[in-house]
């Protein structure tokens, strides 16, 4: 008899983005973190989940992880690397927990997580070329090693179910709402080709906090803007999905 392929426990998602935590502690995600995790398997957290990227608002958040139960994944955002002290976000970030990614893939529960910050460039036939100046040539540059790094971690990925974490979108129709003349800075339509290359099941991002929660890749993955700002079906900060 042929074989059949075994059936996967759905994995229950919560995804959000831009959670800007402050040093002067003006506003607590404990409860958040706790509802979350009665809701869902895996919090996913899309970039900027400090406000200035200072030490001290990534300990905060650190201590408000603690209410949190289940496994947390995230990536980086533009904020988070205002101040300088990148590393130090970093190490305090992983030491509480987080399966911080940066072109790696983790798996949980049978869905495999490819994570990267991403970055700017434009979308479409918009897109910026390496052409001109070396400052131009220079930010063509790291919006091309952003979607080499996502290409890395999708190839790490073994499971059947694949989730793409960015900050940046990787399309121009989740960022609508935002003005056009800032789309360039929103992302990259180099994300999506990459994204398109391989059987991804969803992607999640942050970053346009006047954006759409819901658009396609044009190879169809489905996109999710989930920015804490953005309304979502759930009517709360975070997106629900399920893998």
């Amino acid at each position: 008899m042929p074989q059949t392929e075994p059936a996967h426990k759905p994995l229950r998602i919560a995804a959000v983005a831009d959670l800007h935590v402050k040093e002067n502690g003006s506003q607590s995600y404990r409860e958040l973190f706790s509802e979350i995790s009665s809701k869902a398997d895996v919090l996913v957290m899309a970039g900027d989940l400090t406000d200035l990227g200072k030490p001290k608002e990534a300990e905060l958040l650190a201590a408000d992880l603690r209410s949190c139960t289940i496994p947390v994944v995230g990536v980086l955002g533009n904020h988070d690397y205002e101040c300088g002290s990148i590393e130090e976000v970093k190490t305090i970030l992983k030491d509480a927990g987080v399966h911080l990614l940066e072109g790696q893939a983790v798996e949980i529960g049978g869905v495999g997580f490819a994570g990267v910050k991403g970055f700017a460039g434009g979308f479409g036939r918009h897109m910026l070329g390496s052409f001109g100046e070396p400052a131009i040539k220079a930010m063509v540059a790291e919006s091309v090693e952003e979607s080499m790094r996502l290409e890395n971690a999708l190839r790490q990925v073994r499971s059947h179910r694949a989730m793409v974490v960015l900050h940046y979108a990787p399309i121009p129709e989740t960022v609508a709402g935002e003005p056009e003349a800032i789309y360039p800075f929103l992302g990259s339509s180099r994300l999506a080709e990459t994204i398109d290359r391989f059987p991804v099941s969803a992607v999640v991002h942050g970053h346009a906090h006047r954006g759409t929660y819901e658009g396609r890749t044009p190879g169809g993955a489905p996109v999710y803007n989930v920015a804490a700002h953005i309304e979502k079906p759930t009517g709360r900060p975070y997106a629900l999905l399920e893998l």
